[in-house]
């Protein structure tokens, strides 16, 4: 009785696997764990082999048959089915590992180490939802600038241009780590030159005018939220470091002695480790903490989970529960604010300032200046900085702003 759909439904496992048979060498293998694998067999060169055509019910009985009959009509043409499928899947993983996200991930991979923490989760954001959903799965040698160009221009539609060049940008570095690897000849992404619109340069807003400055300063001190959050936003116009540094902040990096927080090369954004100068009214702040959170690693924990810092945007939400908007103040405008006011009113020379904020400084003789060049100027600046933001903060008189020469 020839085998039917329904046959094969209501088929039921038994104490050992049993086929039932079909037609020209194709049968129904019912295994004792109750699924079911169509089979065939037929002979190659001399030799007895067995096909592979798939899971029943996912391949139904005509689905089979029909791959059965396609199968056959290799053999008559001296082809073997079997080493058909297994180039076919050789073919398929060569693909696959040299698809755009499989060598991107590999980039990835190789490139993670040398990033922040934040930096690095830009990137895995930018390919993962940006990227891979639309060339993801594209073998290297098969993507061509007009593939790039539509997936760039999918980010720059929803008006997302900063992301665009940033996807652009990290689209060629695969490409060059492809080149370099061996595995294609030329990077694609150099004939995109010019063709995203121009992104806007984006400068983080900042309250610069001392009078404006002392307002922000009483503000935090009547701070409504949690001790740790107030004592973050305290400290950060005190320091002005980036906002991860400062909220990724260690006890193991405060030196209380000499008044200095030392932060290590691999979270700082140049990869070179940076000492700051903590003033006293620095000291005071992380004095008045340590004993909420000094038994862990972050000065400022997260609340929901002590084994993480706050939140990347914890600063910025503060201010704008202060009523502060983000055309007015930013948690990385505190940077900007301390290096206008630093050099335009307390009139530091721009080289300490520039090494205070981390930023790459050289000498003279265009040698980088190390973590603690100038160092005791550097404390003598930022103390002097302490003391001005808590005149600021009094409401005492202050000295306007010089005008630009410009």
């Amino acid at each position: 009785m020839p085998l039917t759909d329904v046959t094969a439904r209501q088929a039921l496992p038994k104490d050992k696997d049993y086929k039932l048979s079909v037609e020209k060498g194709l049968y129904l293998l019912v295994r004792t764990t109750g699924a079911k694998y169509w089979r065939m067999k037929y002979r190659f060169a001399g030799k007895e082999k067995t096909l592979a055509l798939g899971v029943y019910p996912d391949v139904s009985l005509k689905l089979a048959k029909q791959d059965c009959e396609r199968a056959r009509v290799k053999l008559s043409n001296g082809i073997d089915p079997s080493q058909i499928k297994q180039t076919q899947k050789s073919l398929l993983k060569e693909t696959h590992a040299n698809s755009f996200q499989s060598v991107a991930t590999e980039w990835f991979a190789m490139t993670k180490p040398r990033w922040t923490a934040s930096t690095a989760g830009k990137q895995l954001w930018i390919l993962e939802k940006n990227l891979f959903p639309w060339i993801g799965s594209v073998p290297l040698t098969e993507l061509k600038p007009t593939h790039i160009l539509t997936a760039l221009r999918r980010i720059e539609s929803r008006g997302a241009m900063e992301t665009a060049h940033r996807a652009k940008q990290v689209t060629g570095q695969v490409f060059r780590y492809a080149v370099a690897s061996g595995l294609i000849e030329s990077d694609p992404t150099r004939d995109l030159s010019g063709a995203l619109a121009p992104k806007q340069t984006r400068h983080h807003p900042a309250l610069t005018d001392p009078i404006k400055v002392g307002k922000l300063m009483r503000d935090i001190d009547r701070y409504q939220g949690t001790y740790i959050v107030r004592a973050l936003l305290a400290i950060t116009p005190l320091v002005f470091q980036r906002p991860g540094e400062i909220r990724q902040m260690e006890w193991q990096e405060i030196d209380f002695e000499k008044g200095l927080w030392e932060i290590p090369a691999t979270k700082m954004k140049m990869k070179e480790p940076h000492i700051v100068p903590l003033c006293k009214q620095a000291i005071n702040i992380l004095k008045d903490i340590h004993p909420l959170t000094s038994w862990g690693l972050f000065v400022f924990p997260n609340e929901r989970s002590r084994k993480t810092p706050v939140s990347d945007g914890t600063v910025n939400k503060a201010l704008r529960n202060m009523g502060y908007t983000r055309d007015q103040m930013t948690a990385h405008g505190f940077r900007a604010m301390g290096r206008t006011i630093l050099d335009e009113v307390l009139e530091f020379p721009p080289h300490l300032i520039e090494q205070q904020i981390s930023h790459a400084v050289r000498d003279p003789l265009g040698r980088a200046y190390n973590r603690t060049s100038h160092l005791p100027q550097r404390i003598k600046m930022m103390q002097t900085w302490g003391d001005y933001l808590e005149k600021l903060k009094s409401g005492a008189e202050v000295l306007p702003l010089r005008q630009s020469s410009l």
